[in-house]
């Protein structure tokens, strides 16, 4: 039997050091190499964005062990399971890797942002934003004062008032409009026949039951209608009125005292004007206007308030005899004062809670 040809003996190798006999990029050394280097760069990550450099030169679609894996395709068919299972080994390794340094990651950026993000609240503030007085209180006070040195008092009163003391004492009838449920909060029940006030006026009336002729009191305080919320109304509001009763009061003298009032608020040149009209607590009665160089639209009179001398049945109602004691009565609304004073045209700007309303009309505390 003639011997086999040197040239045609075949030297058989493991697959496992060489997976084809023709040069191929696919062998241990290689898939160890990619991986080392993949475990290296994700183990170095210290951030995300180094991390998702890793990731992306690593895992991504031009990684070497992503070339390796494409190269499976161009190999025999008997030697495409022993690569395929080498280098895919060789990813899950490497995306087991990632995932444990997304989670690692993840923990160090989270609890840098704690220690960043750290505050002592038992520690004195280095700053803090100031905050003021509500213009609308300022000015009630500011009101009071100016009443306080012609000599009057300030009176209160409770703002859930008895029916009696809002309407009936007041010389409102039974059918007027200002009993119904659609100007005026009743509460139930309804037998107890209690409203949320709807001015200051029950003041006047339990200031005349309550005190010593002469009378001279300024009440201020928050009432209720059942108005809808625009640019020149509210339902919850602030008015201030005034009610003096002595002997020999008359128009002359309530004249002076707005004028004196209308000054004080809004200078010295300001003026006001009293047009005839009807209220139930009052007669004779007036519609007082004030003049409003900036009113929207121009400069014109705008009416700021009621006013007039006290009708003798509301004299009656709170004990006054009114053959001997006259007296004169006044009211307002504050915000309608505050919106003419710093020319303002929008009442819902003084509800809304926004501290620079309050830092750019009122006080800073």
């Amino acid at each position: 039997m003639a011997a086999r040809s040197p040239e045609r003996s075949v030297t058989s190798a493991p697959i496992d050091s060489v997976l084809v006999s023709t040069p191929s990029p696919i062998t241990e050394s290689a898939v160890a190499d990619a991986t080392a280097a993949a475990l290296a760069a994700i183990g170095e990550a210290s951030d995300s964005a180094s991390l998702k450099a890793a990731r992306s030169a690593h895992a991504g679609e031009a990684s070497p062990l992503a070339l390796l894996n494409a190269a499976i395709r161009d190999l025999p068919g008997d030697q495409k399971a022993a690569a395929g299972k080498l280098v895919g080994q060789a990813r899950a390794q490497v995306n087991q890797a990632l995932a444990a340094a997304d989670e690692r990651v993840l923990v160090a950026e989270e609890q840098q942002r704690l220690l960043a993000e750290t505050v002592d609240v038992t520690a004195v503030p280095s700053r803090s934003s100031r905050g003021a007085r509500h213009p609308l209180s300022l000015l009630m006070e500011e009101m009071s004062d100016l009443f306080v040195a012609m000599g009057w008092e300030i009176g209160e009163g409770p703002e859930l008032e008895h029916e009696w003391f809002n309407f009936d004492a007041l010389n409102f009838d039974e059918d007027h409009p200002a009993r119904a449920m659609q100007d005026t909060f009743f509460v139930e029940p309804a037998e107890r026949h209690l409203v949320m006030r709807t001015h200051t006026s029950p003041v006047q009336i339990r200031s005349l039951l309550s005190r010593p002729l002469p009378v001279y009191v300024a009440a201020v305080g928050r009432v209720y209608r059942t108005d809808e919320l625009d640019a020149t109304h509210t339902p919850v509001f602030h008015q201030i009125e005034g009610i003096a009763i002595d002997k020999g009061l008359t128009m002359a003298h309530l004249r002076g005292t707005l004028e004196h009032l209308a000054r004080a608020m809004f200078g010295e040149g300001a003026q006001i004007r009293l047009r005839p009209n009807y209220f139930p607590f009052t007669e004779p009665s007036a519609e007082m206007d004030v003049w409003q160089p900036n009113a929207k639209g121009g400069a014109r009179w705008v009416e700021w308030g009621g006013c007039g001398m006290v009708n003798p049945d509301v004299l009656r109602s709170a004990g006054v005899d009114p053959s001997e004691f006259q007296g004169f009565a006044f009211g307002m609304g504050i915000e309608r004062t505050l919106q003419f004073r710093n020319d303002m045209n929008d009442m819902r700007d003084m509800v809304e809670g926004d501290v620079r309303f309050s830092q750019q009309f009122g006080m800073v505390v």
